[in-house]
């Protein structure tokens, strides 16, 4: 997908479904497993997705993480974040 539509009102994110998101140990990094590539998540990114469950709305994922990270800029950052990884189809 390589649109910049914005996500539709009440859209309730969830990874699509050729992509897993896993924990390496070894190396202490969330990755996004896609067929053929893997993609290794910096910063909280893997928290944010594991939020992103098909049943919670964007508001509701950003409220969750304001609890989690009071001061931090979530409210800009997140609906920003999932937006680019719906644009390149991880997410539906």
């Amino acid at each position: 997908m390589t649109t910049t539509e914005a996500a539709p009102s009440g859209w309730r994110p969830a990874l699509a479904s050729a992509v897993h998101l896993r924990h390496d140990q070894v190396r202490d990094v969330d990755l996004l497993l896609l067929p053929e590539r893997v993609v290794v998540l910096t910063g909280n990114a893997g928290t944010v997705l594991r939020l992103c469950d098909g049943e919670r709305e964007v508001p509701d994922i950003v409220a969750e993480l304001m609890n989690q990270y009071p001061g931090a800029p979530v409210a800009d950052e997140v609906p920003e974040f999932l937006d680019r990884i719906r644009e390149e189809g991880w997410l539906r």
